[in-house]
């Protein structure tokens, strides 16, 4: 059975302070967390302090934006995956559509950030996505199939749980509109089917795909309740409580009938 996850990017947003209290708020609405994980990613100078307010709270982790492939060396303003569990993080966002976009990551990069990840014990949340222009030119599945087969391909997975897929299709990011519930399990049915092409059918069936493109308070429940969708990774709905917190404790179709 897939845990579901619902991971929440920060982004480059919020001071001490600032995440201090989300955190702090979060917790008295959104805790205890059941038959679900929760992974929060803030910006590398909140890593050690929001690590210490989730520390000890069951089914909460710790999350970074992004990882550099070597452990150490002359890499100014880099982060390695030995500083990240260094930090206590447990996964860390690698090819986000703004790092491809602003940054020019390549798959290539994705590919080494995702191996350094793997051999140091963190969990890639490897996110791929479609541009409004691919998407209208018919193009959704030949491009995040690339993704995952540039980022993918070639790596040592031994069990599904050490990998979680995010599906993020560019226009849905930070614009108000989202993929239909259907329209999003479509594509995410096909990135598992292709996982079991590289990985073997156990392991395709392990991972966790996650959406994500303006997901809120409105839309979770119907998203959730598709068969292939494991959780959701949230940008500007995790910067308040109560709205992650509504994420986070979405509402199934069984609980909806109580």
């Amino acid at each position: 059975m897939r845990i579901p996850i619902l991971a929440a990017n920060w982004k480059m947003n919020l001071s001490r302070r600032e995440a201090k209290n989300l955190v702090e708020d979060l917790l008295k609405v959104a805790f205890p967390v059941q038959q679900r994980e929760v992974v929060i990613c803030p910006s590398f100078h909140l890593l050690s302090e929001v690590g210490s307010l989730l520390e000890g709270k069951a089914n909460y982790g710790l999350g970074a934006q992004n990882v550099y492939w070597k452990e150490s060396g002359a890499f100014t303003g880099e982060v390695s995956p030995t500083m990240l569990r260094d930090c206590g993080c447990s996964h860390v966002i690698i090819g986000h559509s703004e790092r491809r976009g602003y940054f020019h990551e390549t798959d290539k990069d994705c590919f080494a950030k995702v191996e350094a990840a793997l051999q140091h014990n963190l969990v890639p949340i490897l996110c791929v996505g479609e541009s409004l222009e691919q998407r209208e030119a018919g193009k959704t599945k030949e491009v995040v199939l690339g993704q995952l087969q540039g980022a993918l391909k070639g790596q040592s997975v031994s069990s599904g749980d050490k990998l979680v897929i995010a599906y993020e299709p560019i226009w849905a990011i930070g614009t108000g509109k989202t993929d239909t519930p259907e329209g999003a399990e479509s594509t995410i049915a096909v990135l598992r089917q292709e996982l079991g092409n590289l990985f073997g059918e156990r392991i395709a069936q392990q991972v966790r795909l996650l959406y994500g493109g303006s997901v809120n308070a409105g839309n979770v429940d119907a998203l959730m309740a598709q068969p292939n969708i494991d959780g959701a990774l949230v940008g500007g709905a995790s910067l308040k409580a109560e709205s992650f917190a509504r994420i986070v404790n979405y509402q199934t179709q069984a609980s909806l009938a109580n």
